[in-house]
């Protein structure tokens, strides 16, 4: 019996012999294969096992890894809202621009094979995408001075969406989304709307028409809104590639999405785009849409949203109602929000009904939101920026924007970038918030800081005061303080031309002194028989002490270091009663202290106690020994009256002042019409008819004889004149009856005015510098006279302020080698004691050369910044060491860094003694300079004396080195009329300082075992 039962069970079954014997047929072979395809595409469409199973071992070898140096094959993205925004797309550009500063990728993302394939092809990278970004900016150890992350408010998880809110939005746009029975389900395709989008269109163009339905999943929608141009689909194969790109980002994680759809809803929530507001910019994501159109408080609304209905909750009505109408409005955000918010109110009201009706919500729901009213805000910017408490951040904010060339703040604030700065945050608070302390005077009363010399008279809310403070490290002069109270976002450190007064003396002492050591270049090798025979022009007495102290020193005397503590002992008046031709004109000058007057001191003593006297006739010297002290000297050739060269400088002289008054009336007309330039002009002009009639016909030749009637009756109404008397004029005030200069004198007006407004009439649109060159021949014209030799005396009074606008543009080209911020000094010995200007930071920048041996180090504000981190776009950059320059001789920086310490110690900073004992035993070192400033505007009479003052400013300031690692400024100002009611002097910052250096104890000690010098002493 086992025998049959094995032969029955060996007997193949007939309907599977069957199916044996129709495969190896073709008829019944292919329909079987399609069904099996049928049934297998009926299971993938169901399940995406394929999918996930393809998807998620591909998204295993898509991968990038962050690498030491450069990478060398970078992708960045070409388009997208998001990548423009977050500043990937400019990456390319802004790595260039940081390259040409001196900043180098120290660290650069790397992708592998796959994700380069990918971005050949043109798809969207699959990364974790940030939802908010933004500009960040820490201080040295890594502490937040400054962080925007846009958008401001959003979901940090699923579970803190209510609800109610996802059920609206998978109701409107992706109702399978979350389908907790399909694990490995791709979010981005959703086959029937696909087919159904599919078809449509096909249809739409077989007859002819274009019809489209939304065929787009939630992840598509922020493929597209992200990543494609313009955030718009705008032909089939976008929306192929947007579908293939949030594919492989959905199964990143693994075969399983589940939790990837989740965080879909999250991110689609926030990075909702919802037009721009006035005062605020790009709005994206729910929560800031709710605040900025809606004025809601995000976490109240939230509250409410997840709360249990009940009948009569307007409230939470209202909320849903709002967040409803701003999901919809992301279709056409400005439509709906700027141009139409009628046609949003009843495109949400249509959708209650129709979520009503589906059960989405319920009638209580629906009709207490339907009684409500959308009530869109407009203009609803934030609170205006507080300025003085981020002046730090804000400082390396302007920098980064010049670096990269974002000039506005708005959109570097919405890069994905770290900014590392030098700042340390513990100091910069605590001398901003100093600064802001000085506001109050109870505050100015208990920190003494009333009283003669410090303030008093004017409202204490007006003076500014700023801080800096520079650390010297072997890579650079590094900013760790950076800070003042002005409430703007003006950087009065650096940013402003201020009358620093007395400080200048310190440029002009280090002037002198290099004066000196070219000096003993020139003659400490010559033997004393030699020096006897040498010829030094009378009038250059710099020159004089030079040859007489190296033919008396004998031995180390006749060395660099010990001429110039002695050029320091040469004595001067420091009387006020001399009168100084300078500046083109005849000036008196006065001292601060008028116990002075009388006194005869050393450079050293005058500087110490800041006497102006003495450093007026100092420049003086200086400026004689520029044009005296080379024996080839252009001032030696115009002392001869018969040398042919004095024309050739004369007519340097008519250029340079007739190029200034050209410039003068360009700035004045530029940005006038030609009719209003004429009108302007004609106002200043002689009111008769022949003036005006000048004036007329010089700007404006071409001009019919009835246009020149017509112009001429609107200047003189009320004086009828007859045709033969304006033909007359007509004729006689032609261009080429009379020179340029005698039609000036005729109409009352400059000359060069006149030929200025006509040649812009003729030239609209011209440069400064197309105008300057076109009126070479006029400027020549006008200064003629100067030619002729019965103005001999005229002449010498011109090439005396010449010579010393040449002897300034040489003392120029030293103080700028040193940082002098400004493109030119004032030709004036008053220059000496602070007529031209300077800057707080330019002076701390001269102040850091000084201490660090002459050598001129970089200034460094930012370390580091990271693009782009966690993406595949990661770049980080560090500053690159730059060398130092040597500017000024070692022994020159030496010697004024002991004046510069006399100062405090017995000179007119010796107030901050008191406040130098460190924390932990011992004393600190510090040197420095302090100066006042006095800015008035005077008009003088014809005898020379003051008809008219006008106050401008009044400033303060105290420039320091401390303990051989640090310097900086203290500056106090006060801008406008309202100077005029303050006494302070240097004397206050002194004792801002004085306050300060609790602080800067802190920060100076103890010292780092890297801080050592750049140069060896």
């Amino acid at each position: 019996m086992s025998g049959d039962v094995l032969a029955q069970r060996a007997r193949p079954v007939p309907w599977v012999s069957r199916l044996r014997e129709g495969l190896h047929r073709p008829a019944v072979l292919i329909p079987v294969i399609g069904l099996i395809l049928a049934l297998a595409t009926l299971v993938e469409v169901r399940t995406s096992a394929m999918q996930a199973l393809v998807l998620s071992n591909m998204a295993r070898v898509l991968t990038y890894r962050v690498e030491a140096g450069p990478s060398p094959s970078p992708h960045f993205p070409s388009s997208g809202p998001y990548d423009e925004r977050l500043g990937y797309t400019r990456l390319s550009g802004f790595l260039d621009r940081l390259d040409a500063s001196g900043y180098r990728v120290e660290q650069q993302a790397r992708l592998s094979a796959g994700l380069e394939h990918l971005s050949a092809w043109g798809l969207y990278l699959p990364y974790r995408e940030k939802t908010r970004a933004g500009l960040e900016v820490v201080d040295r150890d890594g502490r937040p001075l400054y962080a925007t992350r846009y958008p401001e408010q959003v979901y940090d998880r699923f579970e803190a969406v209510p609800p109610l809110l996802i059920n609206t939005l998978l109701f409107i746009e992706n109702r399978e989304l979350l389908d907790a029975r399909q694990p490995y389900h791709n979010p981005a395709v959703d086959w029937r709307r696909l087919a159904k989008a599919v078809g449509v269109e096909t249809i739409g163009r077989l007859g002819g028409e274009r019809h489209s339905i939304g065929a787009s999943t939630l992840p598509t929608q922020l493929e597209k809104l992200r990543h494609s141009p313009e955030g718009r689909t705008r032909a089939p194969i976008d929306k192929l590639r947007q579908m293939i790109s949030a594919s492989l980002r959905a199964y990143q994680g693994g075969a399983s999405t589940r939790a990837t759809r989740r965080q879909i809803v999250v991110d689609y929530l926030d990075s909702l785009p919802l037009a721009a507001a006035a005062g605020y910019g790009e709005v994206h994501g729910l929560g800031d849409g709710l605040r900025i159109w809606y004025g809601m408080d995000f976490a109240q609304a939230n509250v409410l949203l997840a709360a249990k209905p009940t009948v009569s909750d307007a409230a939470r009505a209202r909320v849903f109602k709002r967040s409803l109408s701003l999901i919809l409005a992301a279709r056409r955000p400005y439509y709906y929000l700027v141009e139409n918010p009628r046609a949003l109110e009843e495109f949400t009201d249509s959708y209650l009904r129709v979520m009503a009706r589906a059960g989405v919500i319920d009638a209580g729901l629906r009709d207490a939101a339907l009684a409500e009213r959308l009530e869109i805000q407009r203009g609803a910017g934030g609170p205006p920026a507080a300025f003085v408490e981020r002046k730090g951040a804000n400082l390396v904010r302007t920098r980064v924007s010049a670096i990269l060339g974002v000039p506005a703040l708005y959109d570097l604030d919405r890069l994905d970038l770290t900014a590392r700065s030098t700042l340390d945050a513990p100091a910069q608070e605590a001398a901003a918030r100093l600064l802001r302390s000085l506001r109050d005077p109870s505050t100015l009363e208990r920190l003494g800081l009333v009283g003669e010399k410090l303030l008093g008279g004017g409202d204490p809310a007006r003076v500014v005061y700023s801080v800096t403070l520079y650390e010297r490290t072997p890579g650079g002069n590094r900013v760790r303080v950076q800070t003042d109270n002005l409430d703007q976002p003006l950087d009065i450190n650096g940013g402003a031309r201020i009358d620093l007064g007395s400080t200048a003396k310190l440029r002009t002492l280090i002037s002198y002194l290099e004066a000196v050591a070219a000096l003993h270049d020139r003659y400490a090798r010559l033997s004393a028989a030699e020096l006897a025979a040498v010829a030094v022009h009378p009038r250059d007495r710099m020159g004089e002490w030079a040859v007489e102290y190296l033919r008396a020193a004998r031995g180390t005397d006749r060395g660099l270091g010990p001429m110039l503590e002695a050029s320091l002992e040469r004595r001067y008046s420091a009387s006020p009663a001399e009168a100084f031709f300078t500046g083109g004109g005849l000036h008196t000058f006065g001292n601060f202290d008028h116990e002075d007057n009388s006194k005869v001191l050393t450079i050293r003593e005058a500087f110490q106690n800041s006497v102006n006297l003495v450093f007026i006739r100092l420049m003086r010297d200086l400026v004689t020994h520029h044009l005296y002290g080379s024996p080839g000297s252009l001032a030696l050739v115009l002392e001869n009256p018969v040398d042919p060269r004095r024309d050739r400088y004369l007519s340097r002289f008519a250029d340079r002042e007739g190029s200034e008054f050209v410039r003068r009336f360009f700035r004045k007309y530029q940005t006038l019409a030609a009719a209003d330039a004429l009108d302007l002009l004609l106002s200043a002009a002689r009111p008769t008819p022949h003036g005006l009639a000048t004036a007329l016909r010089s700007v404006y030749p071409e001009a019919s004889p009835e246009v020149f009637r017509d112009l001429l009756a609107t200047r003189l109404p009320g004086r009828a004149l007859s045709d033969k008397a304006v033909d007359d004029l007509y004729e006689r005030t032609a261009p080429e009856a009379m020179p340029l200069a005698d039609r000036g004198y005729v109409a009352g007006v400059h000359p060069l005015e006149l030929w200025v407004v006509g040649y812009l009439r003729r030239h609209p649109g011209a440069g400064i510098g197309q105008v300057v060159r076109a009126s070479s021949a006029e400027r020549q014209a006008v200064y003629s006279w100067l030619f002729l030799t019965r103005h001999r005396n005229a002449q010498d009074h011109r090439i005396a302020s010449l010579l010393e606008l040449e002897a300034f543009l040489d003392l120029h080209r030293g103080w700028e080698r040193l940082g002098y911020p400004f493109a030119s000094l004032t030709p004036s010995l008053a220059t000496a004691i602070g007529s031209s200007g300077d800057r707080p930071a330019a002076l701390a920048e001269l102040m850091g050369i000084i201490l660090n041996d002459g050598v001129r180090q970089p200034t460094v504000l930012i370390d580091r910044l990271e693009f782009a981190v966690g993406t595949p776009y990661e770049t980080r950059l560090g500053r690159a060491e730059q060398p130092p320059t040597q500017v000024l001789a070692p022994e020159v920086a030496a010697v004024v860094r002991g004046v510069l310490t006399q100062v405090v110690e017995r000179g007119t900073a010796r107030g901050l003694r008191p406040s130098l004992a460190r924390a932990g035993g011992g004393t600190h070192a510090i040197g420095g300079k302090t100066g006042t400033g006095d800015h008035r505007y005077f008009v003088y009479g014809k005898n020379g004396s003051v008809v008219e003052s006008r106050v401008v400013s009044r400033a303060a300031t105290f420039v320091f080195m401390l303990d051989e690692r640090y310097f900086g400024t203290v500056t106090a100002y006060v801008p406008g009329p309202e100077a005029g009611r303050f006494h302070f002097t240097s004397a206050l910052p002194v004792r801002i300082v004085g306050l300060l250096m609790p602080s800067f104890d802190k920060l100076s000690s103890p010292a780092p075992a890297t801080a050592t010098a750049s140069v060896a002493r």
